[in-house]
């Protein structure tokens, strides 16, 4: 490519897309939204106990730099000049948390994610001081019921159970962030100056900030016992925060000060990556969970039907803050995962689609993978996974087949409450994430919602709308996001092949197992040796 060439790619935006199970970082092409290199590491889950999923934030942190520098040596080697790069954007894992120590810079604990179940005696405790034990009883100021799920509880164990963590607080060298202010204050200096701050779409998932007034609640730190001072500032999803600075331990300082400018919850990315940006717009995202979000516009919508309310996006200091309503679902690739990795029936996650197109039905067999208790719309932390409907007959075709049906059978329950708490059926559905590569996952959702899916041939949404924050923020103004200047995105849809009765039928059965899957664990019982 002669340099000539070079330059006719104009203005490049990169994005740090920090999942559960991976981490990437990608290059987007600012004026056509076309993606031209990424790379990508996979993290380690750690499971130290039963219903606990920790992370190593450094490990994070390094899978990130990791990232970057392989990409830009990617970019080079396709002759492609990175001092193009002009914004960073970062889209993040939401909820799992982390605390670290502002003079070392290092972590105090691993991150507990979001996954992770130890804190529901914290939960239950907290409840005991609610009138009523009501879970709904934050909701109208946050979104959200009491769950394990958000950041405040995770945060409480932590103080509770961490002398270095209670030490470090009452030194005044505690720091608290989900992996966005890890991420943003370790890249932006880290010790020597970094910059802690988190965005609204985050800030949304802690349980402490209310989504009106767009600030921490002082009522909701008391409650939860939370010092203010180590929470981090809420700015926009969309506004320079800091500039990348180099990391002398790891050799790693390709974009040295390039603006730091976009920064939204993974699924707040993909609802812009998407381009949802009017109300009643949906997409649904497929990763370890399973996260269906529609756009309510200017309005906080809350649900009668197990939906959280939470903050689409806030795309610059002076724009509107727009809001969703979400149906999150904890297990979605992450079966796929433990299929691979708990089970050993399959070596990769692409073997399940072979597995599952073999066969072709579950012959009866139904699989509700509720190993965090049931998310939306149930809100269960009692339930835990069962296989049910299981003869002799049964393979492990069947229970791979059973794994992707339950995917779309948890989607199809939350696009229920979707239409019925905005009253508009959603016509079709736009969806996202890694799992959307499974072809035969993807005419196993449309035939069990009735209705179309429709994916973007560029699947990496998430990554594209932190992209898209980043390269529109004030100061860096390389991205447009006015509605005429977006590109068209070439899409392939799924249209249903089964007639609705038989899908009705089989979702009836759904809805029996997941019934049986409730109750199952109380938290007084003693855990096999494990301790609680």
């Amino acid at each position: 490519m002669a340099a000539s060439d070079r330059m006719v790619l104009g203005p490049l935006v990169g994005s740090i897309d920090q999942g559960t199970s991976s981490t990437r970082f990608l290059v987007f092409n600012a004026k056509t939204a076309e993606l031209l290199s990424h790379h990508q590491v996979e993290i380690q889950q750690k499971f130290p106990k039963e219903g606990w999923v920790e992370q190593d934030p450094k490990e994070i942190l390094k899978s990130v730099h990791e990232c970057v520098e392989r990409t830009c040596e990617k970019l080079q080697q396709l002759n492609i000049d990175i001092t193009n790069i002009k914004a960073i954007g970062v889209s993040n894992q939401r909820e799992t948390t982390v605390v670290w120590d502002k003079t070392t810079g290092e972590p105090l604990y691993n991150a507990i994610v979001w996954l992770d179940l130890r804190t529901q005696s914290t939960v239950e405790r907290l409840l005991k001081r609610i009138p009523g034990k009501n879970k709904a009883y934050f909701k109208f100021r946050t979104g959200l019921p009491l769950s394990t799920y958000f950041s405040a509880v995770k945060l409480r164990w932590l103080l509770d159970n961490v002398e270095e963590i209670r030490q470090a607080v009452d030194d005044g060298r505690a720091m608290f962030g989900t992996i966005d202010s890890w991420l943003i204050w370790s890249l932006t200096g880290g010790k020597n100056g970094g910059v802690h701050c988190t965005d609204v779409t985050n800030a949304s998932r802690t349980m402490l900030f209310n989504i009106h007034s767009l600030e921490w609640d002082p009522e909701l730190c008391q409650f939860f016992d939370i010092p203010m001072e180590i929470l981090p500032k809420v700015r926009s999803s969309s506004e320079i925060y800091g500039l990348m600075k180099i990391c002398p331990s790891l050799k790693s300082g390709a974009l040295t000060g390039v603006p730091i400018s976009g920064c939204l919850g993974d699924q707040s990315a993909a609802l812009v990556g998407q381009m949802c940006f009017q109300d009643g717009q949906a997409k649904n995202t497929y990763g370890t969970g399973c996260f269906l979000l529609c756009n309510t516009g200017q309005k906080s919508v809350f649900s009668e039907h197990g939906l959280l309310t939470t903050i689409a996006y806030k795309l610059g200091r002076d724009k509107p803050v727009c809001y969703a309503l979400e149906g999150s679902v904890a297990i979605a690739g992450a079966v796929v995962r433990w299929l691979r990795d708990n089970l050993g029936i399959v070596k990769t996650s692409q073997e399940i689609e072979k597995l599952a197109a073999e066969v072709g039905t579950s012959y009866g067999c139904y699989f509700v993978p509720a190993f965090s208790g049931l998310y939306a719309p149930y809100w269960e932390p009692s339930a835990r996974g069962i296989i049910c409907g299981l003869t002799q007959f049964t393979n492990k075709n069947h229970i791979a087949f059973a794994a992707l049906e339950a995917v779309c059978f948890q989607t199809r329950e939350i696009l229920d409450a979707i239409n019925k708490d905005c009253g508009i059926p959603l016509n079709q559905l736009q969806v996202d994430g890694g799992m959307t590569n499974n072809k035969v996952l993807m005419q196993l959702q449309s035939d069990i919602l009735c209705i179309p899916v429709v994916k973007p041939s560029m699947p990496e949404t998430t990554a594209l709308g932190a992209a898209m924050a980043a390269g529109a923020a004030e100061g860096v103004g390389i991205w447009s996001l006015n509605p005429g200047d977006l590109t068209a995105v070439t899409c392939e849809r799924f249209e249903p092949q089964i007639n609705p009765e038989e899908s009705e039928f089989r979702y009836a059965r759904w809805k029996k197992a997941v019934m049986k899957s409730m109750g199952w664990e109380t938290s007084e019982a003693p855990s096999n040796g494990a301790g609680k």
